[in-house]
């Protein structure tokens, strides 16, 4: 869909609550919000829908024991338009949190809000490999949890060395037959209990010094190439998954500047989804770094809707 789903704010009208994002966080904070009587305006964006766009099968969403990752977020659209909310699914170019209420910017209209969520969610660090986006769902996945039990018995490899590849090796040597764990140093950055748990596992071998070059296979995942980068020798690794753990960037450039955030540039809150601005609350992938599941992401949603319908409610706006 294009365009705006309803007509919204025209003679700029100041909405109770905005919504920014179009994954869990934000379908789940809008149906909360529409129940809490908020009626949000969301904008989801041109690519609505978060990274399940990017996965085969959800296994692990409650009432749902097997679900297309896009299937899941149509379904949770809907649930939100069959509530009658209003989205927008047009980019947000620029927030303005220096004034109130806060003002948001959408292809040359402005809207303006006592509230506002931020559930822009994060994108995953890729390698860079055309195969490698070509294959993303067919063997090429950045979530051991997400989709390590579609390699039970299976060769992977893993690409990292920072705390979320140790813990995506020690995850997949319980359903992986092998797992090829590939660093471009001879050091990991991880903590040290996560790398002993790793060098301890006769399941995951290490390969130092070395990057993964080409991912093989025309349908799906056959193999990966790697290289060298000590002596430069080549060699292809017999694998039916490839698994990247090289981070994430989380959605938040709208923000900094205005915003309290870490070095990485994820929203720091307090007693949940409080952001440093009074009325602003962040849910999902822009403040989680561990989880990075559907369910977490949507259970922030709802906190978020709710923490803002208190926050109203305290202003006596609703």
């Amino acid at each position: 869909m294009e365009g705006e789903s309803h007509k919204a704010n025209q003679n700029n009208e100041i909405e109770k609550l905005i919504i920014i994002g179009g994954g869990p966080a934000a379908y789940t904070a809008a149906i909360y919000g529409i129940r809490s009587g908020l009626n949000p305006l969301i904008f989801a964006g041109y690519e609505h829908g978060g990274q399940l766009l990017l996965t085969t099968y959800v296994e692990d969403f409650p009432s749902y024991p097997s679900i297309l990752g896009p299937d899941l977020m149509k379904k949770m659209e809907d649930h939100v338009v069959k509530l009658g909310g209003r989205i927008v699914y047009k980019d947000v170019e620029k927030v303005d949190l220096s004034s109130y209420p806060f003002k948001v910017s959408c292809e040359g209209k402005d809207y303006f809000s006592y509230s506002l969520i931020i559930a822009t969610g994060a994108k995953p660090r890729w390698l860079g490999l055309p195969n490698e986006q070509r294959l993303i769902g067919k063997g090429v996945s950045n979530c051991a949890v997400c989709d390590g039990f579609f390699f039970k018995g299976k060769k992977v490899a893993v690409v990292g060395g920072g705390d979320t590849a140790m813990e995506d090796a020690s995850y997949l040597a319980n359903l992986a037959s092998e797992v090829y764990l590939i660093h471009r140093r001879d050091t990991f950055r991880a903590v040290e209990y996560r790398q002993e748990k790793v060098k301890s596992n006769p399941k995951i071998k290490i390969i130092y010094n070395s990057v993964v070059t080409d991912v093989l296979g025309n349908e799906k995942v056959e193999g990966i190439k790697i290289k060298n980068l000590i002596t430069g020798e080549e060699k292809d690794l017999e694998v039916q998954g490839l698994f990247v753990a090289i981070g994430h960037d989380p959605n938040t450039a709208l923000f900094k500047g205005q915003l309290e955030m870490d070095n990485n540039g994820y929203i720091i809150t307090t007693e949940f989804t409080k952001t440093s601005k009074e009325g602003v609350f962040a849910a999902g992938d822009v403040v989680d770094k561990k989880y990075r599941q559907a369910i977490v992401a949507a259970g922030w949603g709802a906190m978020a809707a709710l923490d803002a319908r208190e926050y109203l409610s305290n202003k006596k706006l609703n």
